[in-house]
């Protein structure tokens, strides 16, 4: 199979052909059609995250069809058209595990991070973190459903029944909370990149009922604030327009340092929070909500084999919505 591999050497993606992987008892191997580019593929191959296995194959927002199963397996067919998320796989005997906060499990395996992901014609998922997909989608548009829209739904949720919602850093995952947000009649303020015109239009269009620039205050004091730019700036900043028992919601795995801000910028019983991964639970539950309230989806589509020129137009923001590498057909 033809397979995008990370390189330590250069920090770059290089087209292989390998043999396509056998699925133990309880994994499924998945015919890759399509797979999203997140900004924590960045992460990845920037070298912002630690320990990055060199070879390894990227991509956990993969939407594709179940070609084969372990012996084990049982909750899924051939023929099936599943997802598969970033969490991608844990101990399950652990006191999180047992608790459903998997997510937050010591022994946690990650969609290609520490296991092989989906910039590749096929991959091998365990079954019970391997997610059907709404028929209302087409490969495309469901892609960014698996990472962008939970970890979305994820920091969402962690906002509580907050009315008045900041979102900083308006990509792939805000674009789809805003119009979740708006359907559950919340007001959206958007804070893009200064100057970015576009980025502001593109929030407007997309539930927001207010768009600026991320360096100006909020126009009303905010309930709740969920920063998806990987900016620690940004957190004094979302601070300072949240109203007393406010949130700010942390929504990456990787953020630069946060700078020290006074003590009057969280006094109140304002909270920062963090968001760590996702569990099957969300995937579920989101899954059902996306089903329930259709989302436009921007989809910006590049070959397997471009998936470095995705990955670059990414990092400086050359698009709105999300990016999709096409590895087969839909």
């Amino acid at each position: 199979m033809r397979a995008m591999q990370f390189s330590r050497a250069d920090g770059r993606l290089r087209l292989v052909d390998i043999p396509v992987p056998t699925p133990g008892p309880t994994q499924v191997l998945i015919r890759v059609n399509v797979c999203g580019v997140c900004r924590t593929d960045l992460h990845v191959v920037d070298g912002d995250l630690p320990d990055v296995p060199d070879g390894i194959i990227p991509g956990h927002e993969i939407v594709g069809t179940v070609e084969a199963l372990g012996a084990d397996v049982r909750e899924l067919a051939l023929g099936d058209r599943v997802g598969v998320p970033w969490l991608g796989a844990t101990c399950g005997c652990c006191r999180f595990c047992l608790s459903e906060r998997e997510n937050l499990c010591a022994d946690a395996k990650f969609t290609g991070y520490t296991l092989n992901g989906g910039y590749a014609e096929y991959v091998v998922a365990q079954a019970r973190f391997t997610f059907r997909l709404p028929e209302n989608y087409d490969d495309a548009t469901a892609a960014p459903l698996l990472c962008a829209g939970l970890i979305g739904y994820r920091s969402l949720s962690m906002a509580g029944d907050a009315r008045r919602l900041g979102i900083y850093g308006f990509g792939a995952a805000a674009h789809l909370i805003a119009q979740i947000a708006q359907a559950q009649m919340r007001e959206v303020y958007a804070f893009t990149r200064p100057g970015d015109e576009e980025g502001m239009a593109f929030a407007l269009s997309h539930g927001a009922c207010w768009a600026g620039p991320s360096d100006a205050p909020a126009p009303q004091p905010l309930d709740a604030a969920i920063i998806f730019a990987p900016v620690g700036d940004l957190v004094p900043q979302a601070l300072a327009g949240v109203d007393r028992g406010g949130v700010v919601v942390c929504a990456g795995i990787h953020m630069s340092d946060i700078p020290a801000f006074p003590y009057r910028l969280i006094w109140g019983e304002r909270q920062i929070r963090s968001v760590a991964n996702l569990t099957r639970e969300d995937g579920l539950a989101f899954l059902s909500l996306a089903e329930r309230v259709p989302l436009r989806v921007a989809t910006h589509a590049y070959p397997l084999e471009r998936a470095n020129a995705a990955l670059d137009d990414l990092r400086r923001g050359a698009f709105s919505g999300a990016a999709v590498l096409r590895i087969r057909a839909s």
